[in-house]
C-alpha cells in the first residue's frame, strides 16, 4: 500500500518520518500543508490518517520489527503514554526537566518499555534529536548520563536511517523550515530485523551498560541466572532495594532470568503480611522477575540432603546448649557429639523430625573443620526444632533448616549461575562453597558487594520490628523509616531511589551514605514538575489590609507551576483583606514596598501593635512597581472561609546518632522528638489533592499529601519532604 505523508514545512514530523525508516515502511513526503497543520498520512485507496501520534501507532502496527507497538496490550498503552510525552522535549523551559524524568527513569533500563526497541523509543529519540545543538551541547556533558547511553545506542544501532531523517530535518537550531520541495516519491528505509540483532533482552555492550560498568565473573549472555531473596520477617527496606536493583541490572545486563524466592525457614519471625507486603514493593521497584520461588518449596529435598550427609559421616546431631556450643565454636573444641555413631544421630534426627523433647535439645550440625582459622567453617548450625507453625505449611514440621544450609542447596537446584551477597557475608563464603562440596551440588559463583549503611539509621529488621511493636512509629510505612513503603509515603520517588543506588554501583567498598545525597536527587525530579500551592502558618498569622484593593473579591485562573503546563491550573481569589505569615510581618518596616506573590507589589503605610506584638497591617497596592527591586516577596492567603485547614508534618531521625558502634545499644540513643505538626490554612485549591500528591508550599518547601481533604473540620496532612539540605533538628 502506497503512503503519502503530508506536512507543513514549519513543523516535520520528525518521529514519523524515523520511525518509518528504521522499520522500513516506505513513505512519499509532501511538505506542502499549510503551517501548523497536522501531519497526514494519505493513502492510494483515499483514505487518510491525522495527528503524529495516530501515524506512529499505525507505523508500529505494521512495522516488521517485533513488538515495536507493545507484545501486550499494556505495553502498547505505555508505549502511548511515551508518545504523549515525547512533544515536551520541543517545549523550550521544560527540556531539561523533561531530560531528567527521562534519565532517571532509564537508570535500570536499556528500552523505554519492554525489553526491544518500540516506536516509543524513537519519538522520544527524535524528540531529542529535533532541538538541535541544544542537544548536542548537553550530550557531551555528563549531566544526564543514563539517557545518553540510551541515545548513542539507539543512534548505533539505527545509525544509518535515523542519521539521514537527521540530515534533512534538524539544523543547529533544531527543526526549521524545509527549502521548497517537490514531492517525493519512495522514501524508504532498510528493514533493521533482518540485521539479525533483534533480541527478547538489552543488547549488552559499552554504548549501554550501566554507568558503574563492573562485569559477573564467568557470565555469559543467555545463561546467567540471578535471584533475589529476602527473608519474609520485615517490609523491604533501603539496603535490601540495593541487593534487588543489581540483581535486576545483571539479569537484563546478561539477557538472563531473576528469580524472586523468599528464604522463609524461620516461622517464629515470618508471616503472609511480609510476603505480601514484599512483592508489593519489588513491584514499586519496578523489579521484573520471572518466577517466584520459596525456600519451604524444596522442605522435603532438604530434609533428605541432610540425611544423606547423615549417612555419609558429615553431619552429626548434637545436644550441646546454645551458649556452651558457641563458646566451643569461637575456641575450636570439639563437641562430644561429634563422634556419634551415623546410627546415634539417625535416631537423634528421628526424635528432632518428631519435634519430642529430647529432640528439641538437639541440633544438626555440619562436620567440616573446628581449627579452620575462619569459625564460620567450624561445624556451623545446619537444622534447629521449632515448634511454631509455618505461615505456608502450618504445623507439618517440627525442624526448619538454617539460611546456611538452605541458601547454597536452593541456589544450586534451581539453576542460579551467581549468587550476589553483600560483603558482610564475605567470612562466610567459604562455608558457602565447602557445604555445596559436601552436598556433592553444582558450583555456584558468588558475587559480593557493599551494603548500603545510611547515617542516622536502622536497617535491621530486629531493631525495626522493636519501633513497631512499640508503637514508636506507625507501622513498617512509618515515612521515618528506611523501608520503601517509608520513604515513598515521606515524598520520595522511586526513579531517585534507583538513581541514588546505582551511583553506588556495585562496588566491594564499605561506605555511610549521606540522606541529603538521595534527597538532592529526589528535588531534581520533583521540582519541575509538581504543582505550586500556598498556605500561612495558622499562629499568630497577621491581617493586611489593602486599602485600595477590591472591594468585591474576584478569581483569576493561574498556572499551578509556571514552567510546567502538565502541572494544571488553580483558582486564586484577590481580596481586601489577605492573611500574611507572622514571620513576614516582623521582617517588614512602616512604608517598605513588599512583593506579594501572584498579584504585584504593594506599600506598607502602617504597622498595627499591641504591646508590641503586631495586630494587623495596613497597606496600598503598587502594581505598577517593578518585583526586581523589592527585597520581600510574599505568600499570602485572601480572607476567606473557602481556605482549608492544614497540619503541616516534619520528621526527625529515630535516633541520634550518626553511626553507632559496635556493642552500642540503639536503645541508648533514641531521639526523644522525631514528629512535630504545625496547623496552617492552605489555599482552596488544595481540597483537589490526592493522597501521594506532591507539591510544593511556596517558601516553605516539598510536601507529599498523605490525608487528602475529606470534612472542613479534618485538616490534609502534609509530610515534609528533605530537598537535600543539612535537615535540622526538631528537638
Amino acid at each position: 500500500m502506497e503512503i503519502t505523508i503530508a506536512f507543513s514545512a514549519d513543523s516535520p514530523p520528525l518521529p514519523v518520518i524515523a520511525a518509518a525508516r528504521v522499520a522500513g515502511v516506505p513513505l512519499s513526503t509532501d511538505p506542502s500543508l499549510p503551517p501548523g497543520s497536522a501531519p497526514i498520512f494519505c493513502f492510494d485507496s483515499g483514505l487518510k490518517l491525522q495527528g503524529t501520534n495516530t501515524l506512529l501507532r499505525y507505523i508500529g502496527r505494521v512495522a516488521a520489527i517485533p513488538n515495536f507497538y507493545g507484545q501486550d496490550a499494556l505495553e502498547s498503552g505505555q508505549i502511548d503514554e511515551w508518545l504523549e510525552f515525547a512533544p515536551i522535549f520541543l517545549s523550550g523551559p521544560e527540556f531539561e526537566g523533561a531530560c531528567a524524568r527521562v534519565d532517571g527513569y532509564l537508570t535500570l533500563r536499556t528500552f523505554l518499555v519492554g525489553y526491544s526497541l518500540s516506536v516509543a523509543d524513537i519519538a522520544v529519540w527524535s524528540g531529542l534529536a529535533g532541538t538541535g545543538q541544544r542537544w548536542e551541547s548537553l550530550r557531551k556533558s555528563k549531566k544526564y548520563q543514563n539517557l545518553v547511553r540510551w541515545f548513542d545506542s539507539i543512534a548505533a544501532e539505527y545509525g544509518d536511517p535515523l542519521n539521514e531523517v537527521t540530515a534533512a530535518y534538524v539544523g543547529r537550531r533544531g527543526l526549521g523550515k524545509l527549502p521548497a520541495a517537490k514531492p517525493t516519491r519512495g522514501v524508504s528505509g532498510s528493514n533493521p530485523a533482518s540485521k539479525g540483532k533483534e533480541t527478547n533482552g538489552p543488547i549488552v555492550s559499552k554504548e549501554n551498560a550501566a554507568a558503574f560498568e563492573i562485569d559477573l565473573p564467568g557470565a555469559k549472555i543467555g545463561e546467567v541466572c540471578l535471584r533475589f531473596a529476602p527473608e519474609p520477617s520485615g517490609y523491604l527496606h533501603i539496603g535490601h532495594s540495593k541487593a534487588a536493583l543489581l540483581n535486576q541490572y545483571f539479569a537484563q545486563r546478561y539477557q538472563g532470568r531473576l528469580l524472586i524466592r523468599f528464604d522463609d525457614t524461620n516461622p517464629s519471625k515470618e508471616s503472609n503480611e511480609f510476603v505480601e507486603n514484599l512483592l508489593k514493593d519489588i513491584e514499586t521497584l519496578g523489579i521484573k522477575y520471572d518466577a517466584v520461588t520459596y525456600t519451604s518449596d524444596y522442605f522435603p529435598q532438604l530434609m533428605k540432603m541432610a540425611e544423606s550427609l547423615i549417612l555419609k559421616g558429615k553431619a552429626y546431631v548434637d545436644d550441646t546448649p546454645r551458649e556452651q556450643m558457641q563458646k566451643e565454636r569461637m575456641e575450636g573444641i570439639e563437641s562430644r557429639c561429634r563422634n556419634n555413631t551415623v546410627g546415634e544421630n539417625l535416631a537423634l534426627w528421628k526424635e528432632m523430625i518428631a519435634g519430642s523433647e529430647r529432640g528439641k535439645q538437639c541440633c544438626l550440625r555440619g562436620k567440616l573443620d573446628m581449627q579452620d582459622p575462619n569459625k564460620s567453617l567450624r561445624d556451623p548450625v545446619y537444622y534447629r526444632c521449632n515448634p511454631d507453625p509455618h505461615h505456608r505449611i502450618g504445623s507439618k514440621y517440627k525442624i526448619y533448616p538454617t539460611y546456611d544450609f538452605a541458601c547454597p542447596f536452593v541456589d544450586s537446584i534451581e539453576g542460579m549461575t551467581h549468587a550476589l551477597r553483600s560483603s558482610e557475608y564475605h567470612d562466610r563464603n567459604a562455608q558457602y562453597y565447602r557445604i555445596l562440596e559436601d552436598m556433592g551440588l553444582r558450583k555456584v559463583q558468588i558475587y559480593e558487594f557493599s551494603r548500603l549503611n545510611m547515617v542516622y539509621t536502622l536497617l535491621s529488621k530486629r531493631k525495626l520490628l522493636w519501633f513497631v511493636q512499640n508503637g514508636k512509629v506507625e507501622g513498617w510505612d512509618d515515612p521515618r523509616f528506611p523501608t520503601v513503603q517509608g520513604i515513598v509515603r515521606r515524598g520520595l520517588k522511586i526513579e531517585a531511589l534507583i538513581q541514588f543506588i546505582l551511583q553506588q554501583g556495585a562496588s566491594k567498598n564499605l561506605n555511610l551514605m549521606e540522606w541529603d545525597k538521595l534527597w538532592t536527587i529526589n528535588k531534581k525530579i520533583i521540582d519541575p514538575i509538581c504543582p505550586r500551592h500556598t498556605a500561612v502558618l495558622e499562629e499568630n498569622r497577621v491581617i493586611l489590609l489593602l486599602i485600595d484593593g477590591p472591594e468585591k473579591p474576584f478569581v483569576r485562573i493561574i498556572p499551578r507551576h509556571k514552567k510546567f503546563e502538565g502541572a494544571g491550573t488553580k483558582a486564586t481569589t484577590y481580596t481586601k483583606r489577605i492573611w500574611i505569615d507572622y514571620a513576614d510581618a516582623l521582617s517588614i518596616t512602616e512604608g517598605e514596598e513588599v512583593t506579594l506573590m501572584d498579584w504585584g507589589n504593594a506599600i506598607i503605610k502602617e504597622i498595627k501593635k499591641d504591646n508590641e506584638k503586631i495586630t494587623h497591617l495596613i497597606g496600598v497596592l503598587h502594581l505598577e512597581g517593578s518585583v526586581k527591586t523589592t527585597k520581600l516577596k510574599l505568600t499570602w492567603l485572601p480572607e476567606m472561609d473557602e481556605l482549608v485547614h492544614l497540619s503541616l508534618v516534619e520528621f526527625d531521625y529515630l535516633i541520634k546518632k550518626k553511626k553507632l558502634e559496635e556493642g552500642e545499644d540503639f536503645l541508648d540513643n533514641l531521639n526523644p522528638c522525631t514528629r512535630r505538626e504545625t496547623a496552617a490554612l492552605g489555599d482552596s485549591n488544595m481540597r483537589n489533592l490526592k493522597r501521594g500528591e506532591i507539591l510544593q508550599l511556596e517558601r516553605k518547601g516539598y510536601y507529599r499529601c498523605d490525608v487528602p481533604f475529606l470534612r472542613p473540620s479534618k485538616p490534609i496532612v502534609l509530610f515534609a519532604i528533605p530537598d537535600g539540605r543539612q535537615q535540622t533538628s526538631l528537638n
